[in-house]
């Protein structure tokens, strides 16, 4: 039951922050103001969590664009910065401006848009905190032993992103909870496999299960050249099919959710099981390029899930193509 420990990393020469670093710092107490910052980050992106906000029904879309803010803002304070030492302080900051939004107080953007979000919605702060404590922890840990450390991790560091959807959405007991996890834990993990090789080379971290690599006779120094054999590919398919299977057991939330939210929820499971599709046709070789899902693709899967959910989505799939705030 080791868990290793990343060695601490120096300062980047010459990196520069994205400016969520720099916000996550800057006083910004006027609501609108910060609504509009929160918009605008979102709609800057286009990852698994955007999908939601740009097709979820309007009412909801400010409340979504103010937790993408805040969740695309705890991982750059935590991968972005550049010195580990300073992103633990940056984000034992973060930690502090969470704390005081459910004392009434806020001073960033991120904070002062959160704030109506948390208060409309009554949700509770561990979400937010558990989040904050994944990205700390990436600063300290670097490699797992098994897999359930590595899914410890993932109860911090993606299935906090799922209950804050399902807050705003107004479900808020534990069986939707528990399938969400798997859904958003599975994501984390195939997200883990698609970046093997950036994960070792950018920031020394290997998600890899030590125990799983010594099954198969993988070795970090192996992970680091990028070498790519038969015992890595046997190793990725087992650890591809093991994702698989939270993917298939978390599609039992959709028949408990309501029609309108379904193609939303449904696209996070979608999107992961896309990108192990897309590992599966490079033969499990995930070291000598990043397998990703080209934009076709991702429009290819939300038209799939209209036409198999039957939904009425006209309103949300124009909004994918008008730079309109909800």
């Amino acid at each position: 039951m080791t868990i290793l420990h990343a060695q601490p990393s120096n300062p980047v020469p010459g990196h520069k922050p994205p400016r969520t670093v720099q916000m996550a710092r800057q006083t910004m107490t006027d609501p609108q103001a910060a609504r509009l910052y929160t918009w605008r980050l979102a709609h800057e992106h286009y990852e698994n969590f955007t999908v939601i906000w740009r097709l979820a029904p309007r009412e909801m879309r400010q409340d979504f664009c103010n937790i993408y803010a805040f969740c695309r803002t705890a991982d750059d304070l935590g991968d972005e910065v550049g010195d580990r030492a300073l992103a633990l302080e940056y984000l034992a900051d973060f930690r502090r401006q969470i704390v005081d939004c459910y004392q009434g107080k806020a001073r960033t953007a991120v904070c002062t848009a959160l704030c109506e979000t948390i208060r409309r919605h009554d949700i509770p702060r561990a979400p937010f905190l558990d989040l904050i404590d994944a990205f700390e922890q990436d600063q300290r840990v670097g490699r797992y032993e098994t897999l359930d450390q590595v899914l410890a991790y993932c109860r911090r560091s993606a299935d906090p992103v799922g209950r804050l959807v399902l807050y705003v959405t107004g479900y808020r007991d534990s069986q939707r909870q528990l399938l969400s996890d798997k859904t958003c834990s599975a994501l984390q993990l195939a997200n883990f496999w698609q970046d093997v090789r950036g994960d070792i080379l950018q920031r020394d971290r290997v998600y890899l299960p030590l125990d799983s690599m010594r099954r198969f006779g993988v070795s970090v120094e192996q992970l680091r050249a990028g070498r790519c054999d038969e015992n890595y590919r046997r190793l990725l398919r087992f650890e591809v099919e093991r994702a698989a299977a939270m993917f298939e057991e978390g599609r039992k939330l959709l028949p408990l959710i309501r029609p309108s939210l379904r193609i939303p929820i449904r696209l996070f499971g979608d999107g992961g099981m896309a990108v192990l599709a897309a590992i599966r046709r490079r033969n499990y070789d995930t070291l000598t390029s990043r397998p990703t899902l080209g934009r076709l693709r991702k429009l290819s899967l939300m038209v799939r899930a209209v036409v198999s959910l039957a939904v009425p989505m006209a309103d949300g799939i124009g909004s994918l193509f008008k730079g309109r705030p909800p």
